[in-house]
């Protein structure tokens, strides 16, 4: 969408379709269950790490639909813009912020190839990955944290892309 377009208001923005999923899946991700019960690190880099996870799930989740695509490209756009105002309210500047979205998605997208791949095969590889990925505040709950994750997997599965749309995910 052009910036006049924007500016002025001729155009809706096509990621604003999406905005109530990524508003939903960085509430799931804020959860203190994944802090308290799984062992992830309530840290910065834990909180991104959860993010990153609820994130790839859903994006997973999209993927499984198929023709989809666009529609992933809208939230890894929200996921970006969320990141980039994290950063600069936390007094990164501009030199940097660019090279730091490129590690943050270079970051997420070998989770989701990790996470895809543990998911679809054998849950040790799951194990692995997020023991990899996760900063955890407790390592030996890994376990833990890969059954609520293949648990929110199986609650999106069975959430319509209407659901989605509108930000909430299966029971």
């Amino acid at each position: 969408m052009s910036f006049f377009a924007r500016l002025f208001g001729t155009q809706t923005d096509p990621r604003e379709e999406w905005r109530q999923l990524w508003h939903r899946t960085v509430a799931e991700a804020r959860d203190p269950d994944w802090y308290r019960m799984c062992g992830v690190a309530d840290s910065v880099e834990g909180r991104y790490d959860m993010i990153t996870l609820v994130l790839t799930l859903v994006m997973l989740r999209l993927e499984d639909e198929g023709g989809m695509e666009a529609s992933t490209a809208r939230l890894t756009e929200l996921f970006v813009e969320d990141m980039e105002g994290q950063m600069r309210e936390a007094g990164i500047g501009d030199p940097t912020v660019g090279k730091k979205i490129n590690a943050l998605m270079e970051s997420l997208n070998g989770r989701i190839g990790a996470y895809r791949e543990g998911l679809r095969t054998d849950p040790k590889v799951l194990v692995d990955a997020v023991r990899r990925n996760v900063t955890m505040a407790q390592p030996d709950e890994a376990e833990a944290l890969v059954q609520r994750m293949a648990a929110l997997h199986a609650r999106l599965e069975r959430t319509t892309i209407d659901q989605l749309r509108a930000g909430t995910f299966a029971e």
